[in-house]
């Protein structure tokens, strides 16, 4: 049996919520909430296997809880049930780590089916809000090019190009260890990890900007 943390700032949907797990023979819920705050310190000290969480509530919400989870890097998989989300936060609290997403518009079987499927290990995201994410975070990204310097869109440039961190040096009359340090800070500035992807956004952003 699955224990399980309801967290939900409204009273009638946490009891609702209470009553569809309690007619399901495989989940236990050990305790419910309407506070982010109380929400982590249960969390801390039952170790549930699953949080069912709302992403808006009055301080605390959904992905500081999400967050406190990563942090304190425990095994509880989260599960958002929200009656709104915006892109940036469904992107956010997949890099969080998130297992399942469900809109409270569906039918109440729907958040038992999510979460058996968060139980064993799966995930539960609707594909149309993650490619809504998606863009969202793709776009943001290609906005971030305007905080890349002169001699960082340069270099990314000559990326696009195929050329070496040794090529690109003696283009510029520069050292290769600062060319890396450039690369290394246009990676970081842009939330990207490779070569790649830094030529993909390139040619995107360019086209963008035509």
């Amino acid at each position: 049996m699955h224990s399980v943390l309801l967290v939900d700032d409204h009273p009638l949907l946490l009891r609702g919520l209470q009553d569809i797990i309690a007619g399901a023979p495989d989940f236990n819920v050990v305790a419910a909430t309407a506070s982010g705050t109380e929400a982590i310190a249960l969390m801390s000290r039952l170790q549930p296997d699953i949080a069912v969480l709302d992403v808006a509530m009055p301080g605390v919400g959904g992905l500081d809880i999400l967050r406190a989870i990563r942090i304190g890097r425990r095994l509880t998989k989260a599960i958002f049930l929200t009656a709104t989300i915006s892109g940036p936060q469904i992107a956010e609290a997949l890099k969080l780590g998130l297992s399942g997403l469900l809109l409270k518009e569906y039918a109440p079987e729907a958040l038992l089916d999510c979460m058996r499927e968060v139980a064993i290990g799966g995930k539960w995201i609707p594909a149309d809000l993650v490619a809504s994410a998606s863009q969202v975070n793709h776009d943001a990204t290609l906005e971030k090019f305007s905080l890349l310097t002169p001699r960082e869109r340069e270099i990314a440039a000559l990326i696009c190009g195929g050329l070496s961190n040794r090529t690109i040096a003696s283009k510029l009359g520069t050292s290769e260890g600062t060319v890396g340090i450039h690369l290394h800070n246009i990676f970081r500035k842009l939330d990207i990890s490779n070569r790649a992807t830094l030529a993909a956004l390139h040619v995107q952003y360019m086209s963008s900007t035509r």
